[in-house]
């Protein structure tokens, strides 16, 4: 039934039941936090960073539990993984709207932890790459499309809900949505098991036994990538403090990391219409570029035309590294071994997601949110050289798969 090339009507749907479920996963989960933490404290009366610490430890249990979902993905096909994450967000959302401690609370973010685990790119990623094996790229491509909106989508949904309704409410609605949209989408639209034509491997594609996860090519990889996961977390936890250090008002602090999704999705869109002509290994060193003259910039200037440049470079490089740290692994290391591999990156960086915001929020306090910009530059001019030295790499190292 699915076995037809990307573009064909099976495959818009299953990207179309996986990019939906980018949309929700990430906007009822990632970004939730964003929204309800200070209607939670209101309501509660718990500490803010106490209520904020429960996102943490959803990207932590996120991080270790990663590798087994990569490998449950390898042996058995995404479809039952997804389904799985639609089952934990609903129940995560469920449980988040009963909580009456902090013991609840904490579980509940455990179980969203679980589901971003099952359900978020690395997984969905994983699950294209099975699919498709190394005509992956356009699926991963156009699933990142749909993720770009999920702030977009649920952010004011959310912010509805809560002004009329309240945050239990809101979370219940994310509940009913997960089990009665997004649970028979991935059951319908998601192929059963891999469509095995597609993802046999080009003749031209190592393939060993075993991926060497710990070669050289892979230990930098994973580095560029994590390294690239913290400077998002900082960014899009400190994003309206940074800003108002740099001489903004709030309003035009908010204005101008508005900025930034537009700037996303925009630079997905030409990647998507131009990617099939570059290397992958391109587009992650131009999105490292683009993020690094981004935050370079913002550091620089205090005048407000150059901190708009600056995030509309950031949010660019940010943008095509979500497609980039889905396709440069299936380019390097090709399709049999690519769950796997998949769940062993995302360990690193989902654990720095978790740790990164929390340590610079603690310098900031001390140190202002300037300290938070040299940080920032620091991160991103460390991964220039490490793109610079993994493109030198596949020059003279062919990769295993």
């Amino acid at each position: 039934m699915f076995r037809e090339g990307p573009g064909g009507p099976a495959s818009v749907m299953i990207v179309t039941a996986i990019g939906v479920g980018q949309i929700l996963g990430w906007g009822s989960a990632f970004y939730l936090m964003a929204v309800i933490a200070r209607p939670v404290a209101e309501e509660t009366g718990w500490a803010y960073t106490t209520i904020i610490s429960g996102h943490m430890v959803s990207l932590l249990i996120a991080g270790l539990v990663a590798p087994r979902v990569g490998r449950v993905i390898e042996s058995f096909g995404g479809r039952g993984v997804l389904a799985f994450a639609s089952l934990l967000m609903a129940a995560g959302h469920l449980l988040l709207s009963l909580s009456q401690g902090l013991l609840t609370w904490y579980a509940a973010w455990s179980l969203l932890g679980l589901a971003m685990a099952c359900g978020l790119y690395d997984a969905a990623f994983s699950t294209l790459g099975q699919i498709y094996g190394v005509r992956a790229r356009p699926a991963i491509t156009n699933v990142t499309l749909f993720g770009g909106l999920a702030s977009t989508i649920c952010w004011p949904f959310t912010a509805f809900m809560i002004a009329d309704f309240g945050w239990r409410q809101a979370c219940l609605a994310f509940a009913a949505i997960h089990l009665f949209l997004m649970l028979p989408m991935h059951l319908r639209c998601v192929p059963r098991a891999p469509a095995t034509d597609l993802a046999r491997p080009r003749d031209d594609v190592a393939q060993d036994d075993e991926p060497a996860t710990f070669s050289r090519l892979f230990l930098l990889l994973a580095i560029i990538l994590a390294i690239a996961a913290a400077v998002t977390a900082i960014i899009s936890v400190h994003l309206i403090a940074i800003l108002q250090g740099r001489g903004l008002s709030l309003a035009s602090a908010v204005a101008t990391g508005a900025l930034f999704g537009p700037a996303q999705v925009a630079a997905r869109v030409l990647e998507r219409m131009l990617g099939g002509r570059i290397h992958p290994i391109w587009t992650l060193v131009i999105s490292i570029l683009l993020t690094c003259v981004g935050l370079v910039l913002l550091g620089l200037e205090t005048d407000p035309s150059w901190i708009v440049l600056a995030m509309i470079l950031y949010g660019a490089g940010n943008g095509i590294n979500s497609i980039a740290k889905g396709t440069v692994p299936l380019a390097l290391f090709g399709p049999r071994y690519y769950a796997r591999i998949m769940g062993r990156l995302a360990l690193p960086q989902l654990i720095i997601q978790a740790l990164a915001p929390v340590l610079v929020a603690f310098l900031m306090d001390r140190a202002g949110s300037d300290a938070a910009l040299h940080v920032l530059a620091a991160l991103t001019l460390a991964n220039c050289a490490g793109v610079i030295m993994l493109v030198r790499i596949t020059k003279t190292q062919r990769a295993p798969p």
